[in-house]
């Protein structure tokens, strides 16, 4: 056991007035910890505590029982035996008759209260007794807002645990808790007592008890919070949601029929008010309530309910007019919140009456009214507005009715569906079975649009009813009265519905008319073919009159988008609910032509088109799209034949737009939806197939862009496949290069290494790659960007060597792969050694000892070393100057590919590219004998490979697309951006000092524009100090040149966000002479627009500095501004009018100057 003197200085601790928050809490857990592990035993705990909880000091009594009941509240889950618990209750139920105590009496009753049955309960008598003590002592609307909160959640716990124990105090209860709530206006405290008052009325639910005698008083408190809203200023200053408190007032209303005489009333009597927010919460109680009381108790309101309904939906709509463009919506309608709520409402009212409320719609004389003037509003355009809305409204009431259940579906076409019939020419009296829709029919006069507009509401009400979870397992469906209508009239429906897609009729781009024409026919083609409603004829007819808008009329962009998300629509209908003669009608109607479609030579339809429709179709199922698929092979193996054998330049178009939509759409597609990933593969080998068979290529370098759509579709097939099959596809590809011209000597070589090096040197004696030769690289250097780091690679070795030297020709993916396989290579192998297997380590040596490597006296950097010395690393000495420059574009992917997985040698490459940017140093001054009509002489040759090296940092630290990213399974260790800053940095700036050379401190520049820009901007801040006047320099040198337009951009971007940042003010404030000057000279850039822009932003951030700083500027900047006023761009101008009015604001209110 534990000495008393260990514990009770924290009792002392806790109980002393002066202790911070932190302390109590220490102490409370160090006591309970003791307690927890029976070092302690709670009676003697209390025995010790004796004193503080019995004595006079009301203070110290206070504190001694709330430590006591904390503990409690720790000890939840430790078993305590009977007597403890029985006398602890006792206990606090006394205590709650201290008022001077009575937070800590609270919460230790409500720790006892909520232990569970296993570590030991409070007795019902117990229970009973703490009720009686509540109710007698507590009077809580008089405490302060914690210990009601307190208060309400014992009341709250009692009811919820132990109703059996407090049901017996029946009357007494309900009155303490009547007493308890009124009045109270915090949102948390309201939250409580609304779930106290639910479940009250769960414990007395019948009529005649002892709630009944008290429900409109407990409701006459309740009716006082309707509507729920804050008066605080802010509804995020308190942490319960307005939305949280009325949906809990909403639960309490709904919690008991009792309620239903005080609460429907006073609902329909807030209808009336002309605040929209209790309209719209009236009507959602409304509807709450209504499922909850059950129909006997809402009929005597129906004729009230329906009138507030009617009112607020078809006598005073409130709709907007949607900004979407079309009709497919609404009739172009949005309902506002209260008609939204107010639908809810009366479907909620037709489901629960049984038909008595139909009755009252079907029998409305305004609704039928407008029913029968529907002939007055027969063409859409000459439709005021106030009719269309009641339109629309009818509308929605008709759909609400229809779709809610079959009886009164059954109702509303009896009443009004041979009417719409009768508006269209139509009749419902007998079937009407023509083999095919009479593709010449025209409606007599122009098409009643009311009667069309209303028929296709109705046929989507009736889909839903359909589709209903609840419906479907009616074995008569297809029997019912609706249906049997539906049936009779379908074809000629259908009929009617296709003579609005003629040309004559579609003039208009967005014709109302085409409208709801093709939403009819959709609306017929989705009903399942066993109700029979719509017939098999009838269905194919509807498919074949889609897909003739979709191949035929595509210059109606408007009329073909409407036929193609139908199309769309009915395929997805059919993949949630197969239905094998309609699936067999869509696949060989729709599908089967969308695979002609893309296989075609047929240029009427443009490719783009076909790819849409293709693709759109195709995903609405997996099974329409693997047969998609099979077209986009097809259509991808003939075009690419047609270019590698015959050379036809017609097809390079053509076959880019199928590459990019694979790519884009189809492989992403398959990767979401979880397909097979045989799709990606067959596609890549089916590539490397193609490349196989044809060993000539009749192509010029003007198809780069094939080729990079080519890679780009490579790239995400690989990165689709799992390990074995990226096996496969490098595998099949290594066989195409050992097979291709310029590697015959492979067949010779014996797997010696040396060998391979030099057959590999013999290529790049070759001036230039052949094209089918360069396909191969460029595709293999794609295998091995996407491959996963786990995928076996056969020949590594070979692979790293060859890619070092196809590189030096310039061949960016390339030295993009050597990055890829660096980042990914194992650290070791694993398994039995193989000669020609690869690891991390093998292929960094064989990279660091390469041919565009070498180590001068094996010297290398150290990084902890004070003096730089660069001269020991250098790239070797390749012939011509141009090949340096390839080497340094492929040591830049070599390094990120390093840095991004952590590796050390990083460094080294890292201070060859400065070794690089300095070299000019080293170089002396070049004689100027050339003629100067030779552009390409050595001078500018080295200033490129200067310029490429600062061009490595760029590459090293930006974010890449094309490889070394997660799409491609790239190697990433968190915060390698900021670790390669904070070790390069320094360097770049002590190299900033120690050269003068115009040459070398611009490409510096170059580079430090890069790192930085690169680096997380918080990592910025903590060094902003030592940037900006870098950051300066640098923008003062790259102004001069336009080429450096994009990186001036980048840098100000970084200073943009180290002014706004309050991290960093004080860099800001220091250096703000020095700011100001370099962005008064960048607000007249004329290279670069958003230059302008942001710098003026800039200066707008500086005005917000302290007015000791930047006060004796403001002249300079009030002049810089004159001049950006007459800026050509209109936006440049406009920030400048702000800029002046910041800088003017802190400035004399005399602006002569």
């Amino acid at each position: 056991m534990a000495d008393p003197t260990q514990w009770v200085k924290h009792v002392e601790l806790y109980v002393n007035s002066s202790s911070t928050a932190a302390q109590q809490e220490a102490s409370v857990d160090a006591i309970a910890n003791l307690l927890k592990n029976d070092l302690l035993t709670l009676e003697a705990l209390v025995r010790e505590m004796e004193m503080y909880l019995t004595t006079t000091d009301s203070i110290i009594r206070s504190r001694g029982i709330l430590l006591l009941a904390e503990l409690l509240t720790q000890l939840r889950s430790k078993r305590l035996n009977d007597a403890s618990i029985e006398s602890l209750i006792g206990f606090f139920t006394e205590r709650l008759a201290d008022w001077k105590a009575l937070r800590g009496a609270i919460v230790g009753c409500l720790s006892l209260l909520r232990r569970k049955s296993h570590v030991g309960v409070v007795t019902d008598d117990k229970v009973k007794a703490v009720v009686q003590s509540y109710l007698q002592n507590l009077q809580v609307q008089s405490l302060g807002q914690h210990d009601r909160k307190l208060c309400f959640q014992l009341m709250e716990c009692l009811l919820d645990r132990y109703p059996a124990a407090v049901r017996d105090l029946g009357d007494n209860l309900i009155y303490g808790i009547c007493e308890a709530i009124d009045g109270e206006r915090d949102p948390q405290c309201l939250m409580l007592s609304f779930r106290i008052v639910e479940i009250l009325a769960g414990l007395f639910p019948g009529p005649s008890g002892p709630l009944a005698d008290f429900a409109g008083d407990l409701f006459g408190i309740l009716g006082c919070y309707f509507p729920i809203h804050f008066t605080h200023p802010k509804e995020e200053d308190v942490d319960v949601k307005r939305e949280e408190l009325s949906r809990a007032l909403m639960l309490t209303y709904a919690s008991t029929p009792l309620f239903a005489p005080f609460s429907i009333p006073l609902l329909l009597e807030k209808l009336s008010s002309s605040l929209p927010l209790t309209k719209v919460e009236s009507f959602k109680y409304l509807s709450y309530c209504t499922s909850k009381y059950g129909v006997d108790r809402m009929a005597e309101h129906f004729e009230t309910l329906w009138s507030s309904v009617k009112d607020a939906t078809y006598v005073s709509p409130q709709t907007n007019l949607s900004t979407e463009v079309g009709f497919m919506s609404e009739m172009g309608f949005q309902d506002s919140d209260i008609m939204k709520q107010a639908f809810v409402l009366l479907q909620e009212l037709v489901q629960q009456s049984n038909g008595s409320f139909i009755s009252l719609i079907l029998d409305d004389e305004d609704i039928k009214i407008f029913m029968n003037s529907l002939n007055q509003y027969e063409d859409f355009d000459n439709i005021p507005i106030d009719i269309r809305q009641r339109l629309h409204a009818v509308g929605r009431i008709i759909s609400v009715c229809v779709n809610t259940s079959i009886a009164s579906c059954n109702k509303v076409f009896e009443s009004f569906f041979p009417l719409l019939m009768t508006y269209l020419g139509l009749s419902v009296a007998e079937p009407h079975e023509n083999s095919c829709l009479a593709e010449d029919y025209n409606p007599p006069g122009r098409l009643n649009f009311g009667a069309l507009y209303l028929c296709v509401e109705v046929l989507s009400a009736c889909r839903y009813l359909v589709g209903s979870d609840e419906l479907t397992p009616i074995p008569d469906f297809a029997n019912q009265t609706w249906c049997v209508m539906l049936h009779n009239v379908s074809k000629s429906l259908a009929t009617v519905f296709v003579s609005l897609l003629r040309s004559n009729v579609a003039e208009n781009s967005q014709n109302a008319y085409i409208c709801y024409g093709v939403k009819g026919l959709q609306n017929l083609a989705m009903f399942p073919g066993s109700l029979l409603a719509v017939s098999k004829s009838t269905y194919d007819s509807i498919l074949l009159k889609l897909m003739s808008v979709v191949t035929s009329d595509i210059n109606k962009t408007f009329l073909w988008t409407l036929a193609m998300n139908a199309l769309v629509e009915i395929g997805s209908f059919l993949d949630k609910c197969p239905d094998s003669e309609r699936l067999s009608s869509y696949e060989s109607i729709v599908v089967e032509k969308i695979f002609s479609l893309i296989s075609s030579d047929d240029l009427t339809m443009p490719v783009s088109l076909k790819l849409q429709a293709a693709f759109e179709i195709g995903a609405t199922g997996i099974n329409f799209m693997l047969r998609v698929v099979e077209g986009l092979d097809e259509a991808i193996s003939a075009t690419l034949s047609a270019v590698y054998a015959h050379g036809n330049r017609k097809s390079v178009e053509p076959t880019i737009k199928l590459l990019e939509y694979y790519s884009n759409k189809v492989l992403p597609w398959f990767h979401k939806s979880g397909g097979s990933e045989e799709i990606p593969l067959n596609f890549a080998l089916s590539i490397w197939d193609k490349i196989e068979n044809n060993r000539s290529f009749n192509l010029d370098s003007l198809e780069n862009e094939l080729l990079d759509a080519t890679m780009m579709a490579m790239k995400q097939a690989v990165g689709s496949c799992s390990e074995g099959s990226q096996e496969k596809i490098i595998n099949k590809a290594l066989g195409v290069l050992l097979s291709s011209n310029c590697l015959e000597w492979m067949k010779s070589i014996s797997g010696n290494t040396q060998s391979e090096v030099e057959g590999l040197q013999q290529i790049h004696k070759l001036d230039s790659f052949a094209i089918r030769d360069e396909w191969i690289t460029s595709l293999i250097a794609s295998i091995v960007i996407a491959l996963c780091p786990q995928t076996y690679i056969q020949n590594g070795k070979f692979i790293l060597q060859f890619f070092i030297t196809t590189l030096l020709n310039g061949h960016v993916p390339s030295a993009q792969a050597l990055g890829s396989l660096v980042n990914k290579l194992p650290l070791k192998i694993t398994g039995t050694p193989l000669s020609k297997n690869l690891c991390l380590d093998e292929a960094v040596d064989m990279i660091f000892h390469s041919c565009i490597w070498t180590s001068y006296n094996g010297s290398t950097y150290e990084r902890g070393s004070s003096e730089i010395d660069l001269s020991s690393l250098r790239l070797c000495s390749l012939s011509p100057e141009s090949d340096k420059i390839h080497a340094t574009i492929g040591l830049a992917w070599i390094g990120k590919g390093l840095l991004m997985r952590g590796h050390e040698k990083v460094k080294d490459i890292t201070m060859t590219l400065l070794n690089c940017m300095i070299s000019d140093g080293d170089r002396g001054s070049l004689p100027n004998s050339k003629h100067p009509s030779l552009v390409c002489n050595d001078e500018d040759l080295h200033h490129q490979l200067m310029k490429s090296a600062a061009d490595a940092f760029h590459i090293i630290m930006s974010d890449s697309e094309s490889c070394l990213n997660k799409r491609y399974h790239a190697t990433i260790r968190p915060l390698y951006k900021q670790r390669f800053s904070n070790t390069v940095m320094p360097i770049l700036s002590t190299l900033m000092l120690k050269y003068d050379s115009p040459s070398i401190r611009s490409m510096l520049c170059r580079a430090i524009a890069y790192v930085v820009s690169d680096t997380p901007l918080t990592a910025i801040l903590s060094e902003a100090k030592k940037l900006i006047p870098l950051l300066l320099d640098c923008l003062s040198m790259m102004v001069e040149d336009i080429t450096n337009k994009e990186i001036i951009y980048s840098v100000l971007l970084v200073i943009s966000g180290i002014l706004v940042d309050k991290n960093g003010q004080d860099a800001v404030a220091e250096n703000a002479h020095s700011i100001v000057n370099q962005l008064i000279e960048l607000t007249t850039y004329p290279h670069m627009m958003v230059i302008r822009e942001t710098a003026v932003q800039c200066l707008v951030a500086v005005s917000e500095l302290p007015h000791t700083r930047i006060y004796p500027l403001r002249t300079q900047v009030l002049r810089a501004m004159l001049k950006a006023l007459d800026d050509p761009k209109w936006v440049v101008r406009q920030e400048a009018v702000r800029c002046r009015q910041a800088w003017a604001s802190i400035a004399s209110r005399s602006l002569h100057f």
